[in-house]
C-alpha cells in the first residue's frame, strides 16, 4: 500500500523526464527544415538529394513505431525508453559531425530510430506511472511537446543558422539527451516485463515495409507525380503489404499490434478524430509559413516569431484541457475545441496581400486554442478505455495512425494548393494582354522611366504576370484552408460519441501483472 501511495504521489519528476525526451526529438526534427538550404550549399547537392535528410527521418520513424509496443512489453518500457534516448543522442552527434550528404542521411536514419520511438513508448510510461484520475493533466503536459516543438523549431533553427553554426542544431541535443538518460535511470520506475512473448516477425515485416512504402509515396508523390509508375507502384505495394499485415494480426495469437482494439468504439473514434486533428495541425504548419515567407516576404525566423504566440496558447491549453477532462470528461471539451479549430482554420480563407502580421498571429492563436482544447481529451478518452496491459500496443497503434495522417495531410493539402494555384493563374492570365484595360496605364508609367524606348510594353506584361502569379498563390492557399477547415469540421461529430468517459480507478501495473 505504501509503495502504491508513493507511486500515486511521485509521478511529476518522472513525467518531466519523459516530456524532456519527447520535446527534444520533436523540436530537433522541426528545426532542421530551416537549415536545409545551408546544408545544400555546404554539401554541394541538389534540392532533391538534400530532401532525403528530412525523408530519411520520417520513414525510419514510421518503420520503428509499430514494434514499440512489443519491445516495451517484452523488455520493459523504461529500458526501451532509455535505449531510444541513447540512440537519438548518438544519431544527433553523428548528424553534427556529418561531412557530406550521404553521411548526414545515414545519421538521420539512426536519429530517427530513437526519435521516432520516443513518443509511443513515453505515452506507455505515463499510463503506467500516473493514476488514471490524473491522466488528463499528465497527458496535457506531455502533449505540450508535440505541439510547441513544430512552432518553436523554425525560430530556434533560424537563429542558430543565422548567428551560430548549423551543426549546433544537432549537437544541442547531446546535453539534453545525456541529462534525460541520467534522470531517466534514476527517476523512472521499473516497468513490468511480460514473460513468454514472441516477436510477431511476419507482422513486423509487413507493417514496416508497408508503412515505408506508403510514407515514401506520400512524401515523394508531388515531386515524382501522383500518376507516375514509381508512385503508383509504391501505393499498390503498400496496399497489399498492409492488407497482409491486417490478416496476420487478426489470426496470430500474439500480434505485434492488436488490431482488435478497434472493436473498442471509444478508442476507434479517438484515433479517427486525432488523425483529423493532426491533418489540421500539419496543414497549418505547412500553409502558414508558405504564406508568410513566400508572399509576405518574412524570413523563417520571423515566421517562427509570428507563430510563437500560437505555440504558447497551445502549450497553456494542453494541461488546461487535461484538467478539464479529469473534471468533466471528454465530450464537451473536445466538442468546443474542434469547433474553434474548424472556425479558426476557415477564417484563414480571408488571407490576402493586405493581411497584417497581427491578423495572422490572432487567427493562428485561435486555431491553437481549439487544437489545445481538443487534442488531449480526445486521445485520453480513447486510451482510458484500453486495459493497462494493452496500453503499450494501443499507444503504438495510435502513433502509427497519426504519423500516416500527418504525411497524408501534408501531401494532400500540398497537391490541392498547387492544383488551385494553376487554376487561378490560368484564369487570371486570360486578362493579361496588351488589350487589358489596365495595360495602357502600366505601360505608360513604365515608358516614362529612363531607358530604351518600347521596353514598357514587355516589362509591363511581365510585371502583370508576376502579380497574377502572386495573387494565384494567395487564392490557392485560401482555397486549401477551406478544405482543411472542412476536414476539421468532419471531426466535430466524433466528439458526441466520446461521452463522459468514466475515469477508471488507479490500478498499479504490478497489480495487473499479478492478477494475470
Amino acid at each position: 500500500m505504501e509503495d502504491n501511495q508513493k507511486q500515486r504521489a511521485g509521478y511529476w519528476l518522472p513525467l518531466f523526464v519523459v516530456v524532456l525526451g519527447a520535446f527534444a526529438a520533436i523540436l530537433n526534427n522541426s528545426s532542421v527544415n530551416v537549415a536545409i538550404p545551408k546544408m545544400m550549399a555546404i554539401f554541394g547537392v541538389s534540392a532533391g538529394d538534400i530532401q532525403w535528410v528530412l525523408t530519411a527521418y520520417m520513414l525510419t520513424s514510421g518503420v520503428v513505431i509499430p514494434i514499440m509496443g512489443y519491445l516495451g512489453d517484452a523488455y520493459g518500457a523504461k529500458r526501451i525508453y532509455l535505449y531510444c534516448l541513447m540512440v537519438f543522442t548518438a544519431g544527433s552527434v553523428l548528424c553534427g559531425l556529418s561531412w557530406n550528404n550521404n553521411s548526414m542521411i545515414a545519421a538521420r536514419v539512426i536519429q530517427g530510430i530513437g526519435g521516432g520511438a520516443i513518443m509511443p513508448i513515453s505515452m506507455a510510461i505515463i499510463y503506467r506511472i500516473v493514476p488514471r484520475e490524473k491522466i488528463g493533466m499528465a497527458l496535457g503536459v506531455w502533449g505540450m511537446a508535440a505541439v510547441t516543438g513544430p512552432a518553436i523549431g523554425p525560430t530556434l533553427g533560424g537563429y542558430i543558422v543565422e548567428h551560430l553554426n548549423w551543426r549546433f542544431l544537432f549537437l544541442m541535443n547531446v546535453p539534453v539527451g545525456l541529462l534525460g538518460i541520467a534522470l531517466g535511470g534514476m527517476l523512472l520506475p521499473e516497468s513490468p516485463i511480460k514473460k513468454g512473448l514472441k516477436l510477431d516477425f511476419w507482422g513486423f515485416l509487413t507493417s514496416s515495409t508497408g508503412c515505408f512504402a506508403l510514407l515514401l509515396a506520400l512524401s515523394q508523390g508531388q515531386k515524382e507525380g501522383w500518376h507516375s509508375y514509381y508512385i503508383v507502384s509504391l501505393f499498390i505495394l503498400a496496399f497489399y503489404l498492409l492488407l497482409m499485415f491486417v490478416i496476420i494480426e487478426l489470426t496470430t495469437p500474439q500480434p505485434m499490434l492488436d488490431l482488435r482494439l478497434f472493436k473498442n468504439k471509444i478508442f476507434s473514434i479517438s484515433v479517427i478524430g486525432g488523425c483529423v486533428v493532426y491533418i489540421g495541425l500539419f496543414g497549418g504548419v505547412l500553409l502558414i509559413p508558405l504564406f508568410t515567407q513566400n508572399l509576405m516576404g518574412k524570413s523563417a525566423m520571423d515566421t517562427g516569431i509570428m507563430l510563437m504566440p500560437a505555440a504558447l496558447v497551445t502549450a497553456v491549453m494542453m494541461p488546461v484541457s487535461g484538467a478539464l477532462f479529469d473534471r468533466m470528461g471528454a465530450r464537451t471539451v473536445t466538442l468546443v475545441g474542434l469547433t474553434i479549430l474548424a472556425l479558426g482554420t476557415f477564417e484563414f480563407k480571408n488571407l490576402s496581400i493586405n493581411s497584417t502580421t497581427t491578423y495572422v498571429m490572432l487567427i493562428a492563436s485561435l486555431r491553437s486554442l481549439g487544437m489545445g482544447l481538443s487534442m488531449m481529451p480526445m486521445t485520453t478518452a480513447g486510451m482510458n478505455t484500453v486495459p493497462v496491459q494493452e496500453v503499450g500496443r494501443a499507444s503504438a497503434l495510435n502513433n502509427v495512425c497519426r504519423q500516416v495522417a500527418a504525411s497524408f495531410g501534408v501531401a494532400g493539402l500540398t497537391t490541392i494548393m498547387q492544383d488551385r494555384q494553376a487554376f487561378h493563374y490560368a484564369h487570371l492570365a486570360e486578362s493579361i494582354s496588351i488589350t487589358s484595360p489596365v495595360a495602357p496605364n502600366i505601360i505608360k508609367q513604365l515608358d516614362a522611366l529612363p531607358g530604351p524606348a518600347y521596353t514598357g510594353q514587355g516589362t509591363g506584361l511581365a510585371l502583370a504576370s508576376s502579380l497574377a502569379a502572386k495573387e494565384a498563390a494567395i487564392l490557392a492557399i485560401d482555397d486549401t484552408f477551406i478544405v482543411a477547415a472542412a476536414i476539421c469540421a468532419i471531426a466535430i461529430p466524433t466528439a458526441l460519441f466520446l461521452g463522459r468517459v468514466r475515469k477508471k480507478p488507479y490500478v498499479p501495473a504490478d497489480a495487473v501483472n499479478k492478477a494475470k
